[in-house]
């Protein structure tokens, strides 16, 4: 079945197209909020959260926009940011040990390892080193544009402009693969 097919089907709310996309594609998306939420139970719980929100909110899905993937991708890393902004799991992390932090640390520090999870390393690193700045940022921990503005001391209308062009720059090379 190749990728409109699937689009139609999810679009008519077909369980075996559902089964077919969580298949394909959940181990991506898994790894991707893993990037931000690094604790697989509340990491699980958020991909099942992406999949109701895909499920729910396929129809606002158009091919033109671009890619299904893509797509998928923004709703896991904005589920993982909205997690994390969370109250009540920011009360959780609150109780958590020292031993579970300097881990957490350790696990932070070798995010660049992780970002093969979903098979863009490679590409990431073939861009310069301005975009590869914020797309570490922005899409690998979870900063929005206004912290990536500050952590980099940058205005934030150039880190809008950067980010759009990197991301077409990434895409041409994704497209010339």
């Amino acid at each position: 079945m190749n990728q409109d097919e699937l689009i139609v089907l999810l679009q008519d709310k077909s369980e075996k197209a559902f089964g077919i996309l969580y298949q394909q594609y959940s181990r991506s998306l898994l790894g991707v909020i893993q990037q931000m939420i690094p604790n697989t139970d509340d990491a699980e719980d958020t991909l099942q959260e992406v999949f109701v929100k895909i499920w729910n909110g396929i129809d606002s899905y158009h091919p033109s926009k671009g890619r299904l993937y893509t797509w998928m991708v923004n709703i896991a890393r904005n589920a993982a940011i909205d997690k994390l902004r969370s109250k009540g799991y920011n009360n959780s992390q609150k109780n958590q040990t020292a031993d579970k932090y300097v881990n957490k640390l350790e696990d932070e520090n070798d995010w660049v390892n992780k970002i093969d999870v979903i098979g863009i390393q490679s590409f990431v690193e073939k861009l310069p080193e301005k975009c590869f700045k914020i797309i570490e940022l922005l899409f690998f921990q979870g900063y929005t544009q206004q912290e990536a503005s500050e952590e980099l001391d940058i205005p934030l209308g150039t880190i809008k402009t950067r980010n759009r062009n990197c991301i077409n720059d990434l895409r041409k090379l994704l497209k010339l693969s």
